[in-house]
């Protein structure tokens, strides 16, 4: 009966295997840290005042530019600070992007996606005697994004979205005089495109004051209007999805020969052989590198299906690890074939619930984003707290899975502790074979911690890489694109490896042995399987055909 590669390959070879496994990795960080730029990047764009006519305020096809033939007349802060009805809706407030300095600058379709965030200055006089900075302030925009490609002209702007959007505030003291204070708000989101799919983009921000409606009454003035646009490196983009190009073909074709080498067996496979497939089939539909197709058609939802595809990878991800602990705790050993349903499920749920939370909210933020962009599931004060639950229940999950699986490999440790008192009784070429699988196993159960540890490091890395124009501007540290790269290549190496190893070898077991001493290692490790030891732990009634429970052990997805 043939064992796994993990068994059979000798240390020479294996050595070899691991070795040229770790230079890629670091590869994959060298490649992040030396020729990717950062992530994301970002341009802080200061409004500009403009003053439109009452009979075009609900004309979406009529659109207020900065400069060339037909460009907005400015508007003097006099008018600005007026509080009447009339000047407040005529007044727009204008953002073009990307902004021109000195020349005309446009978006690649590498930079893959366009988020803005808005960050308003208030201003009071002393006569609306305001002492306390406002709380929840209530604030109706009327917001209007349009676009233009290279070789129209420049006053042909086309509508990409218009809403009527609300947005609360939460500001604090940031000058104070006799005449006027001045509060600074907090940033609010204010539109995110999951496509940058254009050259061009203009944003038309209109505050209508209407007393029937109660929009924006007592709200002051605003004194500045700043819009931080974020969008993804294009010279990022391009070493990813290089990274996914070479991986994708590796990865589809190293899972083909071990699913051959499965199936050439007169067996039905393993259930971990199964856990493997399918992880292996989950980072190939996150290797495929999709994004090319945004490079030539407009896919406004590619950013969530960027999120469900990391998603299912994450959930295959975390299952296989309980799976893989469970699989080799050695204890209550079933006679039947053990399945996710009969064995697994208790250990799952934590996975499920956790994973199906995180895809509910993404679907109410992203899902409907896709319709209007200006939309966000943050803006009112019942969507911020259905979001917080949602993340907060998936956050109990993934502790309550981390202790358990944490549970799991302790107890595997354990157990193996405890099969090896019964090695001293073994014959010397048996033991030897035996000390030398657990060794290897120890190894690829603390890497497996390790590539978890990595993970959970580059998923917050990612989110710094995110937010990371909101703590520090000037960072040029370029650790987040070698985190980025490296943890991604990390995941197809570690499948990579599993995948290799635990595919079933053809290295035969002879069935006795004259010689030790003249056999290969090999040849030495297949004669001293078939040996007949009888071990002290063992039950009275054991199955004559199962060597030992350690045997079990190291080759448990070799058979059923």
């Amino acid at each position: 009966m043939s064992g796994t590669i993990l068994e059979n390959l000798s240390g020479r070879k294996l050595a070899i295997l691991v070795a040229i496994l770790l230079l890629s990795q670091v590869a994959c960080f060298l490649l992040g840290g030396l020729l990717a730029p950062l992530p994301a990047g970002h341009q802080v764009i200061l409004g500009m005042v403009c003053k439109d006519t009452p009979q075009r305020q609900n004309d979406t096809t009529f659109w207020l530019h900065l400069r060339g033939e037909g460009k907005c007349a400015s508007v003097s802060q006099e008018d600005i600070e007026q509080h009447d009805t009339k000047m407040a809706n005529e007044i727009v407030y204008i953002f073009q992007m990307p902004l021109p300095r000195g020349e005309e600058f446009d978006y690649s379709r590498w930079q893959q996606n366009l988020i803005g965030v808005l960050q308003v200055d208030i201003a009071y006089d002393s006569d609306m005697s305001l002492v306390e900075p406002p709380k929840d302030l209530q604030l109706t925009i009327d917001t209007r994004l349009a676009y233009r490609n290279k070789g129209d002209r420049k006053t042909d702007w086309k509508l990409y979205a218009h809403s009527l959007e609300n947005r609360y505030l939460d500001c604090s003291l940031k000058t104070a005089s006799q005449e006027e204070s001045l509060f600074s708000c907090d940033m609010v989101p204010l539109f995110e495109l999951g496509d940058l799919h254009h050259d061009f983009y203009l944003l038309n921000l209109r505050f209508p004051i209407d007393t029937d409606m109660k929009m924006n009454l007592n709200l002051g003035h605003m004194h500045d209007l700043t819009l931080t646009v974020i969008h993804q490196n294009g010279g990022f983009t391009k070493v990813w999805l290089s990274l996914k190009t070479i991986l994708f073909p590796f990865l589809v074709a190293i899972m083909i020969w071990f699913w051959r080498r499965v199936h050439i067996l007169q067996r039905s496979p393993a259930l971990l052989e199964y856990m493997l497939i399918y992880l292996g089939a989950a980072l190939t539909f996150l290797n495929f590198p999709l994004e090319y197709l945004s490079l030539f058609i407009e896919m406004p939802y590619m950013l969530l299906l960027s999120d469900i595809r990391q998603g299912v990878f994450y959930a295959m991800l975390l299952s296989f690890w309980l799976v893989f602990a469970g699989e080799h705790m050695l204890i209550q050993e079933s006679p039947y074939k053990s399945t996710i349903r009969s064995r697994y499920w208790k250990h799952l749920s934590a996975v499920v619930v956790g994973c199906l939370s995180l895809f509910i909210f993404d679907i109410c933020e992203r899902g409907v984003q896709m319709r209007n962009p200006f939309y966000s599931i943050w803006t009112t004060p019942m969507g911020a707290r259905v979001a917080m639950s949602f993340i907060i229940l998936a956050a109990i999950s993934a502790g309550i899975y981390f202790l358990f699986l944490c549970y799991m490999v302790w107890k595997v440790f354990k157990n193996i502790g405890a099969k090896r008192t019964s090695l001293p009784s073994m014959s010397n070429a048996r033991r030897l074979h035996y000390e030398g699988l657990i060794y290897r196993f120890k190894f690829l159960m603390l890497a497996t911690l390790l590539c978890a540890g990595l993970t959970v490091a580059g998923f917050i890395m990612g989110q710094v890489a995110e937010g990371q124009w909101k703590w520090d501007e000037d960072m040029e540290i370029q650790l987040t694109s070698a985190f980025l790269t490296g943890v991604y290549g990390m995941w197809n190496i570690y499948i990579f490896a599993l995948l290799i190893l635990y595919a079933p070898s053809h290295k035969q077991w002879p069935s006795n042995s004259s010689d030790e001493t003249t056999q290969s290692n090999e040849n030495i490790v297949a004669a001293a399987a078939n040996e007949e030891i009888e071990f002290s732990h063992l039950p009275s009634d054991s199955n004559p055909s199962e060597i030992s429970s350690l045997t079990s052990f190291t080759r448990k997805v070799a058979f059923d």
